[in-house]
């Protein structure tokens, strides 16, 4: 099976279908507690800038996609685009709403810790680019993000490892890369302590509950990837020898086989379709950190390759699946 990369049409595509979303405000499914009636807002009165695509933490992470593409492929024709939609979206009037909302006591929680992670991933994202005003824009979000990890994680004693937003080891992995390229090693540090102290000990993981019925990430395979961007490759290796030692005899089984969707207009069942990306970005991921003699590598390949074979025809079609999807498989296609 010939292995699948992202192409400049695939990118085209994606950056159409995120276009068409990231400023649709309906329908909507805010994450909002009302703490009175002046609470009753629209969700572009709420967000200004992350009020499209269904839900704020997929309009962040379209948001990342966008600027992903855009810095890979400068030359897109929806490149124009993109920029006008920056321009017009990461502006110091806006970004200072989106902090507003965070101060409020009920937002305490907010997207924690998926969108926390993927606001942070836009943040490391648009540092990279050529053309800083973006994040220089969005810098006082991103450091109210960083600074919710560095309060939360010392006070979590346990790590939360569902197939779904709440997955911890997902928002430590995407925060790591912000701490990397911001040269933010306290932050850095405290992202690999957690790490260890919750996952170290893991060992020869069942991975028995999956996939649940609205999974789209894989509790175990996220912790191995987050595993292995957290520690050093001599530290890993040891690790993953531990966590998943029978990856050569393929099990658990349920981790090598693709997911099946039934119905995708239920938006927890399309999850899987995620499910199916994710897996895709993960084990791509985790073969990359394994010796090219190592057997294990060629059969991680093959099972992100059958993942991402069975996730890739589903992008677009069903809004619940439409405003999300691509991220995940631009991570998928990349890894």
């Amino acid at each position: 099976m010939a292995k699948s990369t992202l192409t400049p049409e695939l990118a085209a595509r994606f950056a159409s279908i995120a276009l068409g979303h990231v400023r649709r405000e309906y329908p909507n499914k805010p994450d909002h507690t009302l703490a009175g009636p002046q609470d009753a807002q629209t969700p572009s009165q709420l967000h200004p800038v992350f009020y499209g695509s269904y839900d704020w933490h997929s309009c962040v992470h379209s948001y990342w996609m966008l600027a992903r593409l855009l810095r890979l492929f400068p030359d897109l024709p929806v490149a124009a685009d993109i920029r006008a939609l920056f321009d017009e979206q990461f502006v110091a009037e806006k970004i200072a709403v989106e902090c507003a909302y965070l101060a409020a006591p009920t937002a305490r929680g907010f997207k924690r810790p998926y969108g926390w992670g993927w606001l942070l991933k836009l943040a490391e994202e648009l540092a990279l680019h050529d053309d800083r005003r973006w994040s220089e824009r969005l810098r006082p979000l991103a450091e109210i993000f960083a600074q919710r990890f560095r309060d939360f994680l010392p006070l979590a004693t346990y790590p939360v490892r569902v197939g779904t937003h709440f997955n911890t080891a997902f928002g430590l992995r995407m925060a790591m890369d912000y701490a990397v390229v911001t040269d933010d090693r306290d932050l850095a540090a405290l992202l690999g302590e957690t790490g260890r102290r919750w996952y170290g000990a893991d060992a020869d993981c069942p991975a028995w509950g999956e996939p649940s019925g609205d999974d789209f990430q894989s509790s175990a395979l996220i912790e191995a990837e987050c595993m292995r961007r957290l520690l050093p490759a001599e530290e890993f290796l040891p690790w993953f020898d531990r966590f998943l030692p029978r990856i050569a005899q393929r099990e658990p089984a349920t981790l090598f086989r693709p997911a099946t969707v039934t119905d995708r207009s239920d938006g927890k069942i399309a999850h899987l379709d995620g499910l199916n990306l994710s897996r895709a970005w993960c084990w791509r991921s985790i073969a990359s950190a394994l010796p090219e003699c190592d057997a294990r590598r060629a059969i991680a390949e093959e099972t992100a390759d059958r993942h991402l074979a069975a996730g890739m025809p589903r992008i677009a079609g069903d809004y619940m699946g439409e405003h999300w999807l691509a991220s995940f498989a631009v991570l998928a296609l990349e890894a």
